[in-house]
C-alpha cells in the first residue's frame, strides 16, 4: 500500500469513527478488569478472613480460590468479548473502508 492510500484512509471520517470505537471499547475493557483486580487486591488487603473462610463446612477450598478463578473467567469473558465485536464489526468495516479506497484510487 502506498503512503497516498494510508494518507487518504486516515483521513477518511469513517476510519477515524471507527478507530474511536475501538478505543472506547478497549479502554472500557481494560476499566473493567482493572476495576476487578484491583478489586480484589483491596478486598485481600481488607477483609482477608472473609476470602479465608471454606466454601462449607469441612471444605478444603476457600472462598478466594474461588474468587481468583472468578478472576480468571472474568478475564477470559472479556478478551472473548472483544474478540467476537471484532470480528464482528471492527475487522468488517475496515475491509470495507479498505475496499472502498482501493477502488477510489484505481479509477
Amino acid at each position: 500500500m502506498q503512503q497516498i492510500h494510508i494518507d487518504s484512509i486516515r483521513s477518511n471520517t469513517a476510519y477515524r469513527r471507527l478507530v474511536a470505537s475501538r478505543r472506547r471499547f478497549s479502554f472500557t475493557l481494560t476499566a473493567l478488569m482493572i476495576v476487578t483486580y484491583y478489586g480484589f487486591i483491596l478486598f485481600v488487603a481488607l477483609a482477608p478472613h472473609l476470602l479465608a473462610r471454606p466454601l462449607y463446612r469441612g471444605a478444603t477450598t476457600t472462598v478466594g480460590v474461588l474468587v481468583g478463578v472468578g478472576i480468571i473467567v472474568v478475564a477470559i469473558a472479556l478478551t472473548g468479548w472483544y474478540v467476537v465485536r471484532a470480528n464482528r464489526t471492527l475487522d468488517p468495516s475496515m475491509s470495507a473502508l479498505l475496499a472502498s479506497t482501493m477502488q477510489e484510487a484505481n479509477r
